[in-house]
This record gives C-alpha cells, structure tokens and sequence, in this order.
C-alpha cells in the first residue's frame, strides 16, 4: 500500500503539473490537450454521477490513503497534496477555484496552441506551412 501512495503521489502530481504545463512544448501540446479534456471530462461527465469535478486518480489514492490509517481527507487531491507538502491547512473555497482556474486557463491556451493555424488567414496559413 505504502508504495501505491508513493505512486499516485508521483504519477498524479506530475499529471497535475503536465496538465497546467504541457502546452508550454510543441511536442506535447497534443498530448496536453487531450489529458486537459480527459480531465474536465471526468470533472463534468463522471460529476454527474459521483460529484462535480470528480476524479478517478483521487478516488483511488484516498482509498489506499484510508487503508493506511489516514482520516480526514479532503475533498480535493490538490488540497490533500498542499497539507501534506506544508503541513498547513488551506481553505477548500481557495482551492476548488484555484484548481477550477488553472484548468480553464490551461486548457484556453492548449485550445489557442492547438488550433490556431484556423485563426490565420488563407495566406497566411500557406506561408506557416510550406
């Protein structure tokens, strides 16, 4: 159990970070994209079922976090990751608007980087690409 902490603790912080982050490469915008809508999917299509901005990857790890003897979880990893990181408590309020925030803007600036060959004009379009 000890070592799926660890990983969810890893591989869901680095998908958090990739998700604000990802668009920033060429390479990986792509990639960014459909992980930001993946999770805005989960968020709006699984909340509907299980709670708005619900996810999976949170779901899972405060399950092996409750069989190791942690109680109290918050609602949100983001808010678990900070308490766990600093040892303080943060307000959920802050959190829930901080996340909801960094994905929107993430995900406007994937959206921009991804399409916005369509926003040029019909020659411009010609000299990007040849």
């Amino acid at each position: 159990m000890k070592f799926l902490d660890i990983f969810f603790t890893a591989f869901h912080s680095l998908l958090v970070l990739f998700n604000l982050f990802g668009w920033i490469w060429k390479r990986t915008r792509r990639l960014n994209l459909i992980c930001l809508l993946l999770t805005a999917g989960s968020w709006l299509i699984l909340g509907i079922f299980y709670g708005l901005g619900y996810c999976p990857l949170t779901d899972w790890h405060f399950n092996i976090l409750r069989k190791l003897g942690y109680t109290d979880l918050p609602n949100s990893y983001l808010g678990f990751l900070f308490t766990r990181l600093t040892g303080l408590q943060i307000d959920q309020a802050l959190v829930d608007a901080v996340t909801l925030w960094g994905l929107i803007i993430a995900l406007m600036i994937s959206l921009y980087l991804n399409f916005r060959h369509w926003f040029k004009k019909p020659g411009e379009r010609k000299e990007a690409s040849g």
